[in-house]
């Protein structure tokens, strides 16, 4: 059963305490980060066969694969899918950034150029968890941008063949290569290359704890979107609140993991013990309902506050993930909100919402780090790139201030290259 916490009477501790998961991994993904380096498609090949149950002779998904796997959806699920593209691409081409030019001296120009990486990597969970959604989510932003290749990795199911709903939203978010291979294996192709795989600039999507490690392990060599950790939601709800709904958007969460983190923060007492009530009554009706059990008895809590401030406050403190509002005038606390991924409003908006079809991306800040992390955007697509042009008048004005802080520095050198031109 889910513990209901009083504010101001338990230890913050308790209260601000998240399940941390602990992985001893980082021997086994190097070893295979190495091997993948040595040995490019043959040790991916190996791995998938140990790991995923089958054996291939190429892991390139071909047209022909991504056609019939099309074929094969139901053409409702498309529809569905063409829908949330369309929301998705509309909210991020919004996030587009324009270079600017600074020429309003005589003689100097400075300005910024924005550019997309050249090639993007789309790591995708494959097996018992697919996510076409995540496929969306994580290349349209890419696209946009105006990323010129975008490639996904994602393990097999055991027949050799990816889950088609995988391929159709690939397809229809226009993803450019597709490969059979998943876990810290893939992850090392990307961010190295093989004679398969091409090597890739930056290397976003979720994973395992394995893919997790190898992200965290590359980085340097290729830029990487976040390190995530188990999903998260936070409920921000008034005594009006509907228990049914509060509970069943906890669980929208529980399901995910074990370890996944449903908290409730509201000033009313009733509504916490409603919805703990209400827990108890829909788990059993779920289809994993084993999963949820766990994560709401292990890191599921209700806290109490003494007024909706407060527990404003305390949403603040957590940084969760996914925040829902669940108030009756949710605009008037919105700018009181400073960390949280993304933002649910008002009483008819379930965070199952943004995770499909409402446009906001899905991929977010965990574990705390939406105090200083951000959701994935069309910025991680792109870079900046700054110039600087000077007439010899405009830095014939500027050379001795130029100097002087050099030397301020004890760097001569510097100085000495910019004065070195006014004795032409």
């Amino acid at each position: 059963m889910i513990k209901i916490l009083k504010y101001g009477e338990v230890a913050n501790k308790d209260i601000f305490a998240r399940v941390i998961p602990t992985f001893n991994v980082e021997e086994i993904v190097a070893d295979i980060i190495a091997n993948v380096r040595a040995n490019g498609d043959k040790a991916l090949l190996e791995y998938t066969a140990k790991f995923d149950g089958t054996d291939l002779s190429s892991i390139a998904v071909t047209k022909e694969e991504i056609d019939e796997a099309v074929a094969s959806v139901e053409p409702r699920f498309l529809e569905v899918l063409e829908k949330a593209a369309v929301n998705i691409r509309k909210f991020h081409e919004k996030q587009r950034r324009n270079s600017f030019i600074i020429n309003d001296e005589d003689g100097i120009v400075v300005g910024q150029k924005i550019i997309p990486v050249d090639r993007a990597g789309l790591y995708v969970p494959g097996g018992t968890a697919a996510y076409p959604s995540t496929v969306l989510m994580d290349s349209i932003p890419a696209k946009v941008a105006g990323v010129k290749e975008v490639v996904m990795v994602t393990p097999p199911q055991k027949n050799g063949k990816v889950n088609p709903v995988i391929l159709a939203a690939a397809k229809i978010a226009g993803i450019d290569k597709i490969f059979k291979v998943g876990g810290a294996q893939a992850v090392a192709a990307l961010a190295y290359g093989t004679e398969s795989v091409p090597k890739v600039d930056k290397i976003v999507g979720p994973g395992n704890a394995f893919v997790a490690e190898a992200k965290k392990q590359v980085f340097g060599q290729v830029s990487i979107d976040m390190i995530a950790g188990p999903s998260e939601i936070l409920i921000v709800a008034d005594g009006e609140t509907d228990p049914r709904h509060a509970a069943a958007d906890l669980l929208s969460q529980a399901e995910h993991d074990k370890l996944a983190s449903a908290v409730l923060v509201t000033d009313s007492m009733e509504l916490a013990q409603a919805v703990s009530e209400e827990l108890e009554r829909q788990i059993p009706l779920l289809e994993r309902a084993e999963i949820a059990r766990e994560s709401i008895d292990v890191g599921g809590k209700i806290i109490v506050a003494d007024t909706l401030d407060a527990a404003i406050e305390i949403a603040n403190e957590i940084a969760p993930e996914h925040l829902e509002l669940c108030v009756s005038n949710p605009f008037d606390y919105l700018d009181k909100i400073r960390h949280a991924g993304s933002i649910f409003m008002g009483r008819n908006c379930p965070e199952a919402l943004g995770d499909y079809m409402a446009g906001p991306n899905h991929t977010l800040p965990t574990s705390g780090t939406a105090k200083f992390s951000s959701p994935l955007s069309v910025d991680d697509f792109i870079k900046k790139t700054q110039y600087t042009y000077y007439t010899k008048k405009a830095l014939a004005k500027i050379a001795r201030d130029v100097e002087y802080f050099a030397t301020k520095e004890g760097l001569t050198a510097h100085a000495k290259s910019a004065v070195i031109r006014l004795e032409d």
